[in-house]
């Protein structure tokens, strides 16, 4: 993936959207036993799903599990690591087999990218998977991308990946296209 070219053991990242835990567990392998992973998530079904995914998976010690919207990464995430964290993965839209009316929207959305790139280290990556299929999905897609747009710079570089289903963003410092 995009992402893991970024990482190496030891390293600090944040999943923004827990979901059913798949990135979260994607992370902790990529940072290992040394490294830290933040994973935040508003419901506790996706919380209870990815906490047991990353037990089956040895993998629950370097992971901190807040339940919390991402909206709240600088204050869940310690000051200390601010300008260390590595990457940060959204995937926005619904819980995967939830609640398909508890959904991602750009009043939580942009004020977490805006934090997601306060505390990114130099030569970190952000990346957004952004469902549009259910109700406001496509107006968050079209926010996140200008949002991402104003915070690109400074290094970063926006690319946009479309796609028939969901449209990854990508904030890092090489384009992808």
């Amino acid at each position: 993936s995009i992402v893991e070219q970024y990482l190496q053991p030891g390293q600090q990242v944040v999943d923004a959207t827990a979901g059913n835990g798949h990135d979260s567990c994607f992370l902790a392998r990529q940072v290992g036993a040394r490294g830290r992973v933040f994973v935040f998530d508003i419901q506790q079904q996706a919380l209870d799903s990815t906490a047991s995914r990353l037990r089956d998976q040895g993998q629950a010690a370097q992971v901190t599990l807040v339940y919390r919207g991402h909206e709240h990464l600088l204050d869940e995430i310690p000051a200390t690591d601010h300008g260390h964290i590595q990457a940060v993965m959204f995937n926005l839209g619904y819980l995967p087999h939830g609640d398909k009316t508890r959904t991602t929207t750009s009043a939580t959305t942009l004020p977490a990218l805006a934090q997601a790139r306060a505390v990114l280290a130099p030569g970190g990556i952000i990346t957004v998977l952004a469902y549009r299929g259910h109700p406001g999905g496509q107006e968050e897609a079209q926010d996140v991308e200008r949002q991402l747009q104003r915070l690109a710079g400074e290094g970063l570089q926006l690319s946009v990946i479309p796609s028939p289903g969901p449209v990854l963003f990508v904030l890092a410092p090489e384009r992808y296209d």
